[in-house]
């Protein structure tokens, strides 16, 4: 079975649109004359959709790189306001800040960093600290911006060569200053102060509008997802509930062999280049097998793991039906109910593995990724991807250690290319 086919005739239901901005600022004195810069490109094919940039007049390193946040953000709520969002920027405050692990206390900053904010819905930005070398085109930006200013006029995209300039070069070395250089002016007394508030504004969920069906250009490579549900535990077999607010088991001996043979299957495909996993053991432990024998590193993503099931954690269908009838029969009747005990609905789980598709998205774009996860996280990509209603998630089987993929492509277009899989197993 090959993942790598081209595009079917029709498309799947869309993703939203992924963006990622990288922005930058400095200031040639700190405080000193400033400016930004920041650049917007679409995640899938990496094209530059977007510059900003500006001369601030006399600002510290710190406001000119929130303002070329903002910036950024705001130019890509232009192109699309119901876009996922990857911020890239070599300050390591402000990704700090905006991620809400450090405090934010310099007056010139907190509304600056509200303002950012409050730009999209929180659930759509993710922030990731790059190197500096990563991110010279929006460094060159910001230089451009104040070289403009100190000549006493406007920075113009026009006359901007940062993308040219850019492209392909070493890593930008620059004089103290410029724009890059992480300065005295780091609000130092908030750093590892964790205090990420609440978070209260609305999320525009994991759907988006219907889009043309139909034969079209080719869009380029898509990133696929291969999503691997883990292999057996001691609970597996027994039809309980093992979410996320349980035990958290290991594998079984079954579970083990599972893990080991799905690692062939894939070795000998030889088309995975990334793996990543949710937090649990079990998925930690079946994607070990799997890259170990790639040679590939696993990264942990939160949002994969399984659904909190509160109460439930343990039982069997046929105890919580006995045990909580009414509770029971209200969680398969909406999307928007949860467990006894406090536990997720299904509505709420789908928002965060549709945020985690998103960042991912965004991370490995034009890749296949080997996606470790649960039944309700893997069934709920399955659903997005095909546009269908919850009630399909009661209507997918998918066994331990099953394969399942779907490709996603530039144009918001998801396709189904496999489903519960377990020919690896016999």
């Amino acid at each position: 079975m090959s993942w790598g086919h081209p595009r079917p005739e029709t498309g799947g239901a869309p993703v939203r649109r992924t963006f990622v901005v990288e922005a930058d600022g400095g200031s040639r004195g700190n405080p000193g004359p400033a400016g930004y810069g920041a650049v917007v490109r679409d995640a899938a094919s990496g094209q530059t959709l977007r510059e900003t940039a500006e001369f601030l007049g006399h600002a510290t390193n710190n406001v000119a790189e929130y303002r070329g946040l903002l910036a950024g953000l705001r130019a890509a709520h232009e192109l699309d306001p119901h876009a996922a969002v990857l911020v890239r920027m070599d300050s390591k405050l402000v990704v700090e800040q905006m991620s809400g692990r450090w405090k934010i206390k310099h007056p010139d900053m907190r509304p600056l960093a509200l303002e950012a904010g409050s730009v999209f819905p929180p659930q759509a930005v993710t922030y990731e600290w790059i190197p500096r070398a990563e991110n010279k085109h929006a460094d060159r930006l910001a230089n451009e911006a104040m070289d403009a200013g100190k000549r006493g006029v406007s920075w113009q995209p026009g006359a901007s060569t940062a993308e040219l300039d850019t492209a392909g070069a070493a890593p930008a070395t620059a004089g103290a200053g410029s724009a890059g250089a992480e300065s005295a002016d780091t609000d130092s007394a908030d750093a590892g102060s964790a205090d990420p508030g609440p978070t209260t504004s609305a999320d525009p969920g994991p759907t988006a509008p219907a889009v043309r069906v139909g034969w079209g250009p080719d869009m380029g490579t898509p990133t696929t997802f291969v999503l691997l549900r883990h292999g057996e535990t001691v609970l597996t077999p027994e039809k309980r509930f093992s979410g996320s607010g349980g035990s958290d088991p290991e594998l079984s001996a079954v579970g083990r062999r599972q893990a080991a043979a799905v690692a062939d299957t894939l070795a000998a495909r030889g088309t995975i280049e990334a793996v990543v996993a949710s937090p649990l053991r079990r998925c930690q432990e079946t994607a070990a097998a799997v890259a170990g024998r790639l040679g590939l590193s696993v990264r942990t993503e939160d949002g994969l793991r399984e659904t909190d099931f509160g109460a439930w954690e343990g039982l069997t269908f046929a105890q919580v039906r006995e045990r909580h009838p009414e509770d029971l029969q209200a969680w398969l009747g909406s999307a928007d109910v949860s467990p006894t005990g406090g536990g997720e609905s299904f509505d709420a789980v789908a928002r965060r593995v549709a945020r985690s598709r998103d960042q991912l998205l965004a991370r490995y774009a034009g890749r296949t990724v080997l996606v470790v996860s649960h039944v309700t996280p893997v069934k709920t990509l399955v659903r997005l991807a095909l546009g269908a209603p919850v009630q399909s998630l009661f209507r997918m089987e998918l066994a331990a250690a099953s394969l399942t993929a779907v490709a996603y492509y530039a144009d918001g277009n998801a396709s189904l290319r496999l489903l519960n899989d377990t020919a690896h197993l016999r």
